[in-house]
């Protein structure tokens, strides 16, 4: 039994990565939206900053994702990245703290 264990969690981890890089059907950078606008670096640092909470609901629901296809590029990618820093403490949360 404890065997079986071992390879699922040795298994499943790599077929979640595999997964994970599979390609999106999905309309160039730079291509407006049904509304007609493109998510700039402001959308990309909210969409950065919601992003666990995006995640949990894609999870339950198809139609939805953590990442706005119909982007700007650049901009947003680096607005994305920022809000997820700040979401998530930044890069250097652990390397701040004072050791005792």
């Amino acid at each position: 039994m404890k065997r079986y264990t071992i390879l699922i969690v040795c298994i499943a981890p790599a077929l979640f990565l595999i997964a994970s890089c599979a390609p999106t059907v999905g309309t160039p950078a730079g291509t407006p939206s049904t509304g007609g606008d493109v998510a700039g670096f402001w959308k990309g640092l909210w969409h950065g900053f919601i992003m666990l909470f995006t995640f949990i609901i894609s999870l339950f629901k198809d139609n939805v994702g953590i990442y706005e296809l119909n982007n700007s590029g650049n901009l947003y990618n680096l607005g994305y990245l920022v809000g997820v820093m700040i979401f998530f403490g930044g890069s250097c949360g652990g390397a701040c703290s004072k050791r005792r």
